[in-house]
């Protein structure tokens, strides 16, 4: 439960920091000497590579799996005794 909890903070974070860097686009238009911009967007790329690094380490482990209904040919689920 703890590496769901990171994930979404993790994704708060880039969406905050793309936020950030739009406000800071539409701001500092025309300002040769602003570095503002360029700072959010670079934490932005930090928050992603961590964010896709703790959904690897999610998967590798087994702590985050697939559900998804569609996916049941790709990942056979064990089937009851009943059918087997």
């Amino acid at each position: 439960m703890g590496l769901k909890i990171i994930i979404v903070i993790l994704f708060i974070g880039v969406l905050i920091s793309l936020t950030s860097g739009l406000y800071f686009l539409l701001k500092d238009f025309g300002k040769t000497d602003s570095q503002r911009m360029r700072f959010a967007l670079s934490i932005r790329v930090v928050l992603a590579g961590l964010l896709m690094s703790a959904i690897y380490y999610g998967i590798s482990t087994g702590q985050l799996k697939n559900q998804a209904p569609w996916d049941a040919k790709i990942q056979p689920r064990e089937l009851p005794e009943a059918q087997k």
